[in-house]
């Protein structure tokens, strides 16, 4: 978008002022331990590292962003100016959580993107340098959709699976108790026969 648009001549979203507080420390950035600053790209809020480019959002703004395609738009175009440095961090490794310290959990955002995100299921995401748009990206070629659709087809094929184990279960227990009865009556029979012998 050229500054001064009102609109994205792409997708028709309203361009969203774009500022960052540089002034607000945030804590540290849980990638390469400098400081972060709070930044505010319209109306969604997040915390970034000057750094590394690694940005830190909170669980209820993650999930705003990936449902609206209005905030995906403003945060895209403010991910779009940074220029991105050489000497980020190329080490994969668990990096704690900016708010309780805990070491998070490493996660392919919805299990099917390809983009590994580092994640505090309490209190957020964190996302390096390029994660977030390729995030975008991928919701906005539909790929929520493929992953629910991926999702539905395991949890019916699991269904099946327990299905077809109950039936398996059932007649096993099944022909044990019929087998049961078989060996009780055969020995009733046998005996009988050992007693006539005798009589």
């Amino acid at each position: 978008m050229f500054e001064g648009s009102k609109f994205c001549d792409h997708c028709g979203a309203i361009a969203a002022p774009i500022g960052v507080d540089l002034n607000q420390k945030a804590g540290d950035c849980p990638r390469c331990r400098s400081k972060m600053d709070r930044m505010e790209i319209g109306e969604t809020h997040i915390v970034g590292c000057g750094k590394c480019d690694g940005l830190w959002i909170d669980v209820d703004t993650f999930e705003i962003v990936c449902a609206d395609r209005e905030r995906q738009s403003a945060v895209l175009a403010f991910l779009d100016k940074r220029t991105l440095r050489e000497d980020q961090p190329t080490k994969v490794s668990y990096v704690p959580c900016p708010e309780c310290g805990q070491l998070m959990n490493r996660n392919n955002f919805a299990r099917s993107s390809g983009v590994i995100v580092d994640l505090c299921k309490q209190h957020g995401v964190w996302c390096d340098a390029d994660e977030l748009p390729k995030i975008v990206d991928f919701i906005q070629k539909g790929g929520m959709e493929h992953a629910r659709e991926k999702e539905r087809i395991e949890l019916e094929d699991e269904r099946h699976r327990l299905r077809d184990a109950q039936g398996d279960l059932a007649r096993m227990q099944g022909s044990s108790a019929m087998g049961g009865a078989f060996q009780i009556g055969e020995r009733a029979s046998i005996g009988a026969f050992i007693r006539s012998l005798f009589d």
